[in-house]
């Protein structure tokens, strides 16, 4: 069976690395250019006389590391190999070379077997020519092994790996390098570094190499590899697939059992990445990095210039790793200090404690929001016995909307992302908690009623956005208008209402019946209420509902002409409208709750 590759353009595994470092130096010509003959790229502003050449290294794949991290302030050079390979100590060489100033080298990279022999002989044959050189492993993958024990004679096999930790290093090098210590100094600083640093990671599936049709390794579905390594190495134990805030709970237990004795002058203050590992959002970090810093100020921990982002990634892997380095005054000075490469900046200038910046409630709350509506009248199937008519309605229609949602979400997919059965639930939620807030106790009339669903619209359109949410919330806000204005209950009266939200949601959208929007199943739907304006509301409504669900199905037999469906032309045809059929499970839900 032939499997398309995770990133699905076909790269040729064999001229990848050439080509990926040609496409870096193109883009970044201002930053960094290739060493001639070299699989590496060096500073433009390298080499410089006097001064220490900060050289990194090691496979491709883990982008920004390393050839993203190169530029003034920080990196002066990155020796790339293959694809989660060593680079050979001749690249290493070629590329140390064109960085030296004749200030000396310091080598820095994760602890690997590969990249330690590799750039081991490189360092040889550089000393053999002259060139003072020195070497700080980066140890912080508190999962790879035991923790150091003073006094041990460092055995590679044996120390920990270098993960997203190696980006505190090299910083913390880099920045020792452009204020001018000489070798000694850049050393020293950059093992300070490493040794006040751990990291401690999470994977939720594996990734793919370049021209490869399968994994090169897995995560079984369901579950999260705690302390799974870059490479796919064995991780500590497998759980279950934990929620934003369990992860960052085990990210944080694992790392505070960790931390070394705070060096001198240590207030609390720490460094802290998220770092993502190729595949996991940016935006699903922010999420996990919300409880990080909770938990690690809980512990008295001070997050000095957090960052969140990719910094050393496992080519498309999913999961995310937290890394910490404790902090003195020089740690602090160093990591702040300018850089500009071209995956990080920073700019000169302070950086203040980020709780200084929030207000003192938002800072320190430790408390979850709470959704609007009541959770047990939302879940419970039946609208909460104090109810009124439109907060009961629309908790019916939450109550079968949330049962189709996937259904849903399916329709939208087709020409969309996919989040249609979502939003409106989440939307729903929001509007049956407003409804409940606003619709006074009895007895109630059409005017209590139409407060209500004016403010269950305003919290639909905000809770669940989007042009559905838009268009869900109008047609609940122009129906409790009309409702506003009412003296007593009539079919005539809704369908009033549904003629106002019809002409609303046209102006709205700028859709037209027969574009296959939700028009398609309020038109029908309002005619047939009209219709029957002189019978009781439950049967007319019933009738009308009916007609909105068979015009509903119809649409698939109709070609798309607004929204993001549109493009699609006669692509469209064969699924019906995920808005004209969540209209239509609204409008039968509520005629069910009108004949119970």
């Amino acid at each position: 069976m032939t499997t398309t590759p995770a990133t699905g353009l076909g790269h040729d595994p064999a001229t990848f690395r050439e080509d990926w470092l040609e496409g870096l130096a193109d883009a970044y010509a201002r930053t960094v250019r290739r060493v001639p003959d070299t699989y590496g790229v060096v500073g433009r502003h390298a080499p410089r006389p006097g001064k220490v050449a900060v050289v990194i290294g090691g496979g491709s794949g883990h982008y920004p590391a390393f050839a993203g991290l190169v530029g003034p302030g920080l990196a002066d050079a990155a020796a790339v190999g293959d694809v989660f390979a060593s680079p050979s100590a001749e690249q290493v060489y070629r590329t140390a070379r064109a960085a030296d100033g004749g200030a000396g080298v310091l080598f820095s990279y994760g602890n690997y077997a590969g990249d330690v022999m590799h750039f081991g002989l490189a360092a040889r044959r550089l000393a053999a020519e002259g060139v003072d050189v020195r070497t700080v492993l980066v140890t912080d993958d508190v999962a790879s092994g035991p923790p150091p024990v003073e006094g041990r004679q460092t055995d590679p096999s044996r120390d920990r790996r270098g993960v997203a930790g190696d980006f505190f290093v090299f910083k913390v090098a880099g920045a020792a390098a452009e204020r001018g210590d000489d070798l000694a100094g850049v050393a020293r600083a950059a093992g300070h570094a490493n040794a006040m640093t751990r990291t401690f990671g999470a994977a939720f599936a594996g990734c793919t190499l370049p021209g490869a049709g399968e994994p090169l390794f897995t995560v079984d579905a369901g579950t999260t590899e705690l302390g799974m390594g870059i490479h796919g190495e064995p991780g500590l134990r497998t759980t279950r697939h934990l929620t934003a805030a369990e992860l960052a709970d085990a990210l944080v237990d694992n790392l505070l059992q960790e931390l070394p004795e705070p060096p001198a002058g240590n207030d609390g203050r720490v460094a802290v990445l998220l770092n993502g590992l190729g595949r996991t959002k940016y935006e699903e970090m922010f999420v996990v990095y919300r409880q990080v810093n909770r938990r690690l100020r809980a512990a008295g921990l001070r997050p000095h210039r957090p960052e969140v982002g990719e910094f050393v990634t496992s080519f498309d892997m999913a999961g995310v790793s937290l890394s910490v380095m404790l902090l003195d005054d020089e740690l602090t000075a160093l990591y702040d200090a300018p850089c500009d490469t071209p995956a990080f900046r920073s700019l000169p200038g302070g950086h203040p404690d980020p709780a200084d910046l929030r207000p003192a409630a938002s800072a320190a709350t430790t408390t979850t929001a709470t959704p609007v509506t009541t959770p047990a009248a939302a879940s419970s199937g039946f609208p909460a016995a104090s109810d009124h008519p439109a907060t009961a309605a629309l908790q019916a229609a939450l109550d079968l909307i949330a049962a189709h949602e996937d259904e849903l979400g399916r329709l939208d997919a087709v020409a969309g992302d996919g989040d249609h059965g979502i939003g409106i639930v989440r939307g729903l939620r929001a509007a049956v908690g407003a409804a409940r807030a606003a619709e006074p106790g009895p007895p109630a009339d059409p005017r209590s009623a139409g407060t209500a669903l004016l403010a269950a619209g305003l919290a639909l359109a905000d809770a669940s956005g989007g042009a559905s949410g838009a268009l869900y919330g109008t047609l609940l806000a122009e129906t409790g208008a009309v409702l506003t204005r009412a003296d007593g209950w009539s079919t005539a009266l809704f369908a009033d209402a549904a003629d106002a939200a019809q002409r609303a949601l046209a102006e709205l959208g700028g859709a037209r019946v027969g574009d296959k929007t939700m028009l398609d199943a309020l038109d029908p739907f309002r005619a047939e209420l009209r219709a029957r304006s002189g019978e009781p509301l439950p049967g007319a409504w019933k009738a009308a509902a009916q007609s909105a669900t068979r015009a509903a199905a119809a649409t698939a037999h109709l070609t798309p002409a607004r929204g993001r469906a549109a493009r699609m032309g006669p692509l469209g045809h064969g699924h019906p409208d995920p808005g004209a059929v969540s209209l239509s499970l609204l409008l039968t839900a509520t005629a069910d709750h009108l004949n119970r």
